[in-house]
C-alpha cells in the first residue's frame, strides 16, 4: 500500500510526515471526544435539576432535559470543548422558556375561563364578548403582527415561528414586541383600557 509521506527540514533535523494518517487520528479524536451518550449520562441529572429550579416541576424538568439533549446532538457547532457551559445555558433558557408558556397558559386559561368551576350565564358572555374584541383587534391589525401572536400564543417557539412566516429568529423578540403594542394599541382605541 502506498504511502504519502512529505519530509520537511528544519536546520539540521529532517521529519518525516504521514498526513493521510495523521489527520484520519485527528478526525476519530473528534468522533471519540464527543460521545453523547456519555456525556448524558454525566450530565443529566445536573441538567434536569437545573430547570427543575426554574419550572418547579422535576418531572417536567426531566422531560426539557431530553429535549436540551437533542438540540446538543442536532448542533454540530455545540459539540466540542464548550459542550458543558452549552448544556447549562441551554437548560436555562429551556427552563425559562418553560415558565413563561406556562405563565401565558394560566393567563390564556384564566382570560377564557377554562379551569374554573361551574360559570354563570354572566361570566360565560363576558368571555364570548372578550374572545370577540380579541378576534375583532386580531383581524384589524396589520397581519403580520396577527400571525405573530396567534402563532406565539399557540406556543411557538421563536424558531418555529420564524421558519413558519419565513422570518429571522434573531428578529422574533423584536417583532413579536411590535405586534403585542399594535394590539394594546388598537384594542386600547376601540374598548378604551380596562
Amino acid at each position: 500500500m502506498p504511502r504519502n509521506l512529505s519530509q520537511i527540514a528544519f536546520g539540521e533535523r529532517s521529519y518525516i510526515v504521514d498526513a493521510p494518517s495523521e489527520a484520519g487520528a485527528e478526525s476519530k479524536d473528534q468522533e471519540i471526544q464527543f460521545d453523547i451518550e456519555t456525556i448524558f449520562r454525566a450530565q443529566y441529572e445536573r441538567v434536569a435539576r437545573v430547570i427543575a429550579k426554574v419550572v418547579r416541576d422535576p418531572a417536567r424538568a426531566e422531560e426539557l432535559a431530553v429535549e436540551v439533549f437533542l438540540k446538543l446532538w442536532r448542533n454540530q457547532q455545540a459539540q466540542s470543548h464548550k459542550t458543558q457551559g452549552w448544556l447549562y445555558c441551554a437548560a436555562v433558557r429551556m427552563g425559562v422558556d418553560e415558565l413563561r408558556r406556562q405563565t401565558r397558559r394560566t393567563r390564556y386559561e384564566r382570560l377564557f375561563g377554562f379551569g374554573d368551576g361551574v360559570r354563570t350565564p354572566e361570566e360565560i358572555l363576558t368571555t364570548t364578548e372578550e374572545q370577540e374584541r380579541v378576534r375583532l383587534v386580531l383581524g384589524v391589525i396589520n397581519r403580520r403582527h396577527a400571525e405573530l401572536l396567534l402563532l406565539r400564543s399557540d406556543d411557538f417557539s421563536y424558531d418555529e415561528v420564524a421558519s413558519a412566516l419565513d422570518l429571522n429568529p434573531a428578529s422574533i423578540g423584536t417583532l413579536l414586541s411590535r405586534a403585542q403594542q399594535a394590539f394594546r394599541k388598537e384594542y386600547i382605541k376601540r374598548y378604551g383600557a380596562q
